[in-house]
């Protein structure tokens, strides 16, 4: 198991900017893949990011595409969602995840592959 702290919510006006960081306690941080979905009131929780154990794979949602960007430190156990181009759409509760990897260095885009959540972090877009 991995413990996840996600921070670096908050309120933002459309067209801002926000940086989400996770980071990562327990285990190799390395050896994990890590993903970023979301989950607005009243809606199902969805993908926003992914990315391999090692960084060089990611995946992204379409309704993000070309505005966040994921990345990751392992020698920081930390991984990062910088938003950019912030929509009010994007208002919801951001949560990390965490699975261990597999040799192919795989990304995950299904809630359902992930057994380890952070507690989630706030994020409010106003128009």
């Amino acid at each position: 198991q991995v413990q996840l702290v996600e921070s670096g919510g908050g309120l933002v006006q459309a067209g801002g900017s926000l940086r989400l960081s996770c980071v990562a306690s327990g285990r190799t941080f390395s050896s994990y893949a890590m993903g970023w979905f979301r989950q607005a009131a009243r809606k199902e929780r969805e993908i926003v990011a992914a990315i391999s154990q090692s960084g060089g794979r990611t995946y992204y949602g379409n309704s993000v595409k070309g505005r966040f960007t994921i990345s990751r430190d392992n020698d920081k156990s930390t991984v990062y969602l910088q938003m950019n181009s912030l929509k009010p759409e994007d208002t919801a509760v951001y949560y990390c995840a965490a699975r261990l990897g597999s040799y192919i260095d795989n990304v995950y885009r299904s809630g359902n592959e992930y057994n380890n959540w952070g507690q989630g972090t706030q994020v409010t877009v106003s128009s």
